[in-house]
């Protein structure tokens, strides 16, 4: 299977990404921009919601990672000192 390629690059990503607005059981949440430990880039959302089993409201985590397909593969910025 061939590898996509991610149409951004990592200094683009950094500075044009803003948060994404995730609407989950009618209620909006807010994804903020990531770079993951594995190198990958993105948008990760952490919380808590209450959804409804029945009539009976439960409490839910809510974990979600958005990733740039591709992004993985892109180049580390250089720190420009020459290391």
């Amino acid at each position: 299977m061939v590898k996509s390629s991610c149409p951004v690059t990592r200094a683009q990503f950094v500075e044009q990404a803003k948060p994404v607005e995730v609407i989950i059981n009618g209620v909006p949440m807010v994804a903020e921009v990531k770079e993951f430990s594995t190198g990958s880039l993105g948008w990760y959302l952490n919380g808590k919601a209450t959804v409804r089993v029945g009539e009976t409201p439960v409490s839910v985590q809510i974990g979600m990672n958005l990733t740039i397909v591709g992004s993985k593969e892109l180049p580390k910025e250089s720190s420009g000192d020459g290391v």
